[in-house]
């Protein structure tokens, strides 16, 4: 397998664990029984952090088709190389740092690390259209 399709699974992988951390928050927010139930009424109001970290899974979401289009895209067209590897890193490594900025509010640096993130996406790219 190569380092792109393996940072790609990885990538996955931390897209699961900013599914279940914002859903963790909220459980200790609402209870297991409101979360259990059909929810027809609106729980108590949603926390600081786990606003973010909801806020934090939409962002991952909305860049993380896109990555795995030119990730496969890159792997069928066979224009994997160090270009597509090292923005496989920064988009992954990026996206990790991306989750505790966010959660602890911090700002412009936060920003800085979507900015790596969204390079290492064309870094990914550029191969495939080039």
């Amino acid at each position: 397998m190569t380092m792109e399709l393996y940072l790609l699974g990885w990538t996955l992988v931390l897209a699961i664990v900013q599914i279940m951390l914002p859903a963790m928050y909220r459980n200790r927010e609402t209870g297991i029984d409101y979360n259990a139930g059909p929810r027809d009424k609106e729980g108590p109001p949603m926390g600081v952090v786990t606003g973010r970290l909801f806020r934090a899974q939409k962002n991952l979401f909305e860049t993380l088709p896109l990555f795995i289009g030119a990730i496969l895209i890159a792997h069928v067209g066979q224009q994997e190389g160090a270009m597509t590897a090292w923005g496989a890193w920064l988009y992954f490594l990026a996206r990790i740092a991306y989750v505790p900025l966010y959660a602890m509010g911090i700002p412009y640096i936060r920003s800085m690390v979507w900015g790596i993130s969204l390079l290492g996406l064309v870094l990914v790219i550029l191969p495939v259209i080039f």
